[in-house]
């Protein structure tokens, strides 16, 4: 995998055809990067020119911003409008239109840390329908929104009334967002905002996460649907190894009809972190 380095030494770029040799669900996925070099914080960001070319990311709905650096990036659903600061790049069309595309920092993002890192599959694409938990003030939510687009719905719950409020205004313009203030662990509270959806995303940070997720799934994902879920084991137990933590999470999925199809790490963008996605199934008759 080939990284390259910005003005002020943030990882910034990455090879898209490699495929990282990636752990499976009972050994904790430690495998690849580690940085080589790299710091484990930093802002990406893009520079301007008049020579940038995009192209698809292998994941529908993600793209490849090319210029003096190699960027990931989301077309903005909202052009004109950044959500957080981030950079935009603007691309002149063959019929003389301009393009949009906001860049999407790894370090801001465990699901953009994830493409990066190479998960063969993420799931979210153009027109599918997101429950997204651990929305916080929708940095993140926001690149999904622009990946699901405008034929997609982001129901995104965050349970902080503080970055809720952010997540509410970011809303505004990205329409294809629901904002939710409420507690993941109870999903009845917002049951009659939502309908049956094809992911789940979770970022929720709390010790109970894999039963948060599943306790969401029960209501609202699928049969056959599909949960990307990023880990922070220090969350659940600060007193035993990653890889243990991980194993772990996996198997109390396992028991909540969930079907392990890949695990990743995050680092370099976050240390400690793996990113999960299973396929639910529910019994016959439930």
């Amino acid at each position: 995998m080939n990284f390259f380095t910005g003005a002020a030494g943030a990882l910034l770029v990455f090879d898209p055809t490699s495929r990282r040799r990636r752990g499976g669900p009972g050994r904790g996925g430690r495998g690849g990067a580690r940085g080589r070099g790299a710091p484990r914080g930093g802002r990406g960001g893009a520079r301007g020119g008049s020579n940038v070319v995009v192209e698809p990311h292998r994941h529908a709905g993600v793209f490849i911003a090319k210029g003096k650096e190699q960027l990931l990036v989301t077309k903005n659903l909202v052009p004109g409008e950044a959500v957080y600061g981030e950079k935009r790049v603007s691309v002149d069309g063959p019929d003389g239109t301009k393009t949009e595309y906001r860049v999407w920092n790894p370090f801001r993002s465990k699901l953009a840390a994830g493409i990066l890192g190479g998960l063969d599959e993420i799931f979210i694409s153009p027109g599918k329908k997101v429950l997204y938990l651990g929305a916080a003030s929708g940095t993140s939510v926001s690149h999904v929104a622009d990946v699901v687009g405008p034929e997609g719905i982001v129901y995104a719950v965050e349970f902080s009334h503080r970055s809720g409020r952010d997540l509410i205004n970011m809303a505004k313009k990205r329409t294809n967002v629901i904002p939710i203030v409420e507690d993941a662990r109870h999903p009845n509270k917002y049951r009659m905002l939502l309908s049956m959806v094809d992911v789940i995303f979770a970022d929720v940070a709390q010790p109970d996460q894999a039963r948060i997720v599943a306790l969401n799934a029960h209501h609202f994902l699928k049969n056959g649907g599909h949960a990307v879920i990023s880990i922070k084991a220090n969350c659940i137990d600060s007193t035993a190894p990653a890889e243990v933590v991980f194993a772990s999470e996996v198997k109390k999925l396992q028991e909540e009809m969930f079907k392990p199809l890949e695990q990743l790490t995050l680092e370099p963008y976050e240390r400690d972190h793996a990113i999960v996605l299973a396929q639910y199934k529910r019994h016959a008759g439930a």
